[in-house]
């Protein structure tokens, strides 16, 4: 892939990583514009580790807070860990078999059939992103009111510290899950709207967000790993040359390696160019950026990308 290409998408993925607008529905619209396929098992690699590099970035960005937040004694730090694994918990339990159904639904009587054959599908892209609006508009809707009627509405019902509730975070967890399959149905957006909708504090709720995040990606990582390492050896099944598969795999992980450093530096800078207007925005606003954004997704699919 041209060096130009994977700076291109980093760039994308770390302007929109912080935001609740969905970083992979971006950067899977930029490689249909750019004529890749974002359905193939390099394509999805490249996509984990774009989310890697802001991954690294945002864990130095966070850490502060949540040094601060989770690791001040080690009760705070029980009461983040007993939450991140009920979360990370429940997320698998409805991610995975999720996953699988979206699959076998969408190709039906295909045994080999995986939810990644499905990241191409801009129209998919766009129904996600439509949903995520809605779910963040509402949410930030009810924190507009919350924010006039009761200003401290939403800190007085957790007493956890700077932790969530654990209700909070298995809801949390549980809409984590949700968003697996779908590319456009923002994992932040939907997490934070989420525990806004459940009384949190957003500062809390977007905290735990990228936690759970750092704990969910190198799953990822490894599922991508996988996939093209399987898709490798039945290119090499199938009659490919030794020579071309291996070099096939090294320009993959070559490309994933390059995208992730390039994402790190770009999501390392959009954090701290964001951050001050992000505390001063207003969280419906994303919500309807998400609408926005998936009339003109479902245009591109319209017209044939």
């Amino acid at each position: 892939m041209p060096l130009l290409k994977i700076l291109l998408l980093a760039i994308i993925q770390g302007l929109a990583e912080l935001l609740p607008v969905s970083s992979s529905a971006h950067v899977v619209v930029a490689e249909k514009l750019l004529g890749l396929d974002p359905s193939s098992p390099q394509m999805t690699l490249v996509l984990v580790m774009l989310h890697t590099g802001t991954m690294f970035a945002v864990i130095v960005y966070f850490w502060p807070q949540w040094r601060r937040a989770y690791f001040a004694s080690s009760d705070a730090f029980k009461r983040f860990a007993i939450r991140a694994i009920w979360a990370t918990f429940l997320t698998g339990l409805i991610g995975y078999p999720l996953q699988k159904l979206v699959a076998k639904l969408a190709f039906p009587g295909v045994p080999k059939a995986q939810i990644e054959d499905l990241f191409g599908r801009l129209d998919l892209v766009a129904y996600a992103l439509f949903a995520a609006g809605l779910l963040i508009l509402w949410a930030g809707l009810k924190e507009r009111s919350t924010e006039h009627t009761a200003p401290d509405y939403a800190r007085s019902l957790n007493r956890s510290g700077e932790n969530l509730t654990f209700s909070q975070s298995g809801w949390m967890g549980a809409v984590q899950g949700i968003c697996l399959p779908f590319r456009g149905f923002s994992r932040s957006g939907a997490t934070i709207s989420t525990s806004l909708l459940t009384g949190s504090a957003r500062d809390r709720a977007e905290k735990f967000s990228f936690a759970l995040a750092v704990i969910i990606t190198p799953l990822a990582i490894a599922r991508e790993l996988l996939r093209l390492l399987h898709a490798g050896s039945e290119a090499k099944l199938a009659g490919a040359s030794a020579v071309a598969y291996s070099a096939a795999m090294h320009s993959s992980f070559l490309a994933a390696g390059l995208g992730m450093i390039f994402s790190f530096i770009a999501g390392l800078a959009a954090l701290r160019w964001l951050s001050s207007w992000l505390e001063s925005g207003k969280w419906y606003l994303f919500g309807i950026y998400c609408l926005a954004a998936s009339c003109v997704v479902f245009y591109l699919h319209h017209i044939g990308y």
